[in-house]
């Protein structure tokens, strides 16, 4: 392959790479943590939203075997 080609295909795949999302960082689940105490059965059915927010108010969202669910801080 000429040598005149590589550097407009290098910056061609940049591009494409941009343009599909590239290297983004995923900070959306680094601030999930886990929930410090089980929760009941009935409180798996209270997910969080897709951004992981809770409806109500004094609840956090956080990480169980059933999912992420808005959990009461009391």
């Amino acid at each position: 392959m000429p040598t005149q080609a590589l550097l407009p295909m290098l910056l061609l795949s940049v591009l494409l790479l941009q343009a599909q999302g590239g290297h983004r960082k995923l900070n959306r689940m680094q601030g999930l943590k886990a929930c410090e105490k089980k929760p009941s059965v009935y409180l798996c059915s209270n997910h969080c939203s897709y951004l992981l927010k809770c409806p109500k108010a004094n609840t956090v969202c956080c990480s169980t075997s059933c999912g992420n669910i808005c959990m009461s801080l009391q």
